[in-house]
Order: C-alpha cells, then sequence, then structure tokens
C-alpha cells in the first residue's frame, strides 16, 4: 500500500484483512442466492402477512436486529431483509448476507431527485454513482465514479419494460452527509449529470463488486433538492407507493437468473 496525502485514497488490495464475515457467519444450508434488502419497513410488514415465511438469520447490531426472512413468493424461495442506512451498513450487509449464501442482490428505496420534474414515486434504475462517501474506497481503487452492474440493469428495466411503467436510467450521488448537501455541491453534481441523491448506492455497488456478487436497485423518488429549498414532499407517508415498489423489486429478484457480475 502506498501512503497518499489523504488516508482515503490508501487503497490495500490485500483481503486478508483481521475480521472477515466468514469468520463470524458461517453459510446456511439451501440459502436462497436471491436477496432483496428493502428501506420500507412497513411493506415489509405487509408481504410477510401475505406470503409465507421463516426467519432463517438474525443480523444483530448494537440497539438493531435486523431478521433475514425466508420468504415464499409466487412459488420461489427468495431472501428479504430489511436495509439500514448509511454506506457502512450498506456495504456490512452485503459482506454478512454475501458469507450467508445469498449471492444476488437488489435494494429499493426512496432518495432525493435534483430535478424538478421528478414527481414522488418516480422509479429510477441507478446506472452509476458518484463516490462522496468513505465506505467504497476500502473496497475498490479511488475513482470519481462507480459503474452498476450492466446486466442487472438490463434485467430491472427489461421488468419495468414489461409492466409499462415509466422509468429513468440515471447516475445518481451517493453522499455520507445528508446535512452537508449544499446549493454549491448540488450544483457540481447535477453538472455530473447526477439526477438522484442517496447514502448507500456506491458502496452497495463496491461492496458487491468486492464479494463477486451480483447487485443491482430500484430508486424510488421522494423529497426534492431541485428548488431553492428542500422539499420534504411528504414522501415519508407515501405508503402505497412504498408498498408497490417493493412488490416491483420482488418481481425483479424472481427474474435475476443465469447473470454475470459484470
Amino acid at each position: 500500500m502506498i501512503q497518499k496525502e489523504f488516508p482515503i485514497l490508501e487503497f490495500d488490495e490485500d483481503i486478508n484483512a483481521f475480521i472477515r464475515p466468514s469468520k463470524l457467519i458461517k453459510p446456511i444450508e439451501h440459502t436462497p442466492e436471491k436477496c432483496v434488502l428493502c428501506f420500507f419497513s412497513e411493506a415489509i410488514e405487509k408481504i410477510l402477512m401475505e406470503y409465507q415465511y421463516k426467519i432463517i438469520f438474525n443480523f444483530r447490531s448494537e440497539g438493531m436486529n435486523f431478521p433475514l426472512y425466508e420468504l415464499e413468493y409466487k412459488g420461489e424461495k427468495i431472501t428479504l431483509i430489511q436495509a439500514a442506512v448509511g454506506a457502512p451498513m450498506a456495504a456490512g450487509q452485503i459482506e454478512e448476507l454475501s458469507a450467508l449464501g445469498c449471492k444476488k442482490f437488489i435494494a429499493c428505496g426512496m432518495c432525493g431527485v435534483l430535478q424538478k420534474e421528478l414527481a414522488v414515486g418516480h422509479l429510477i434504475i441507478p446506472i452509476a454513482a458518484v463516490r462522496d462517501e468513505g465506505t467504497s474506497y476500502h473496497y475498490v481503487k479511488p475513482s470519481r465514479e462507480i459503474i452498476a452492474n450492466e446486466n442487472i440493469v438490463k434485467i430491472i428495466e427489461n421488468t419495468l419494460l414489461e409492466k409499462k411503467l415509466p422509468y429513468i436510467k440515471a447516475k445518481t450521488w451517493t453522499t455520507d452527509a445528508f446535512y452537508r448537501e449544499t446549493k454549491e455541491k448540488v450544483r457540481q453534481r447535477k453538472s455530473e449529470g447526477c439526477v438522484t441523491v442517496e447514502m448507500e448506492t456506491s458502496a452497495y455497488i463496491a461492496a458487491s463488486q468486492y464479494n463477486k456478487v451480483e447487485f443491482g436497485q430500484i430508486l424510488c423518488s421522494g423529497d426534492s433538492l431541485a428548488g431553492e429549498e428542500w422539499d420534504k414532499r411528504e414522501y415519508n407517508k407515501r405508503i402505497g407507493i412504498r408498498e408497490f415498489v417493493l412488490r416491483l423489486t420482488l418481481d425483479v429478484c424472481l427474474k435475476m437468473n443465469g447473470i454475470s457480475n459484470k
């Protein structure tokens, strides 16, 4: 490892870290490879009321518990878990779920938008992320952006086309600091082509590449940073939209077969 001016740029390719999930977590036999990470707890509750499930593992952290559900969904077993907020937790979930036996991931959640015309609930497929967070730099070499898995982007897109749902494919801005989304930073990210802002995508992609697993994501537009002032747009009260997006994501997950980590 070569010392750099800034520690975040000192990427170490050594895979032999002191703590690895494989030392803490043993694979569970027959764990479904397909996994949905969903940020909408109330939507997960609705799904669990409708489909048969069992808890096959519990991921515990200080003050938090994340059950991993094995769900019988439309004739296939897949896993479902509450997604954790922020890049470090996002990468940690990919690490630990991969160690458990999951290999094909898709996440769904809401995001901020940088374009006024994107109404609440509009679907966005991230195709790249600006790496304005710290976690991803510990998984892949420093770069300004990271590219999403093209094959999974295509699977998501084809599913939305089949269902005749409007969507866009776009670059997203991943940040660690939602209280530091200044007007100048928004202007800069928009000039780079970013349409959305969130806190996990670049870390999800980097951790997935590192663990040689597949990952894709569906974002749903929520609050807006496109005007002179922040507009919350009451996105957290749009329960119907959130449940719809989870169901859509589960349908996409079923189609994640025979894909490569490109």
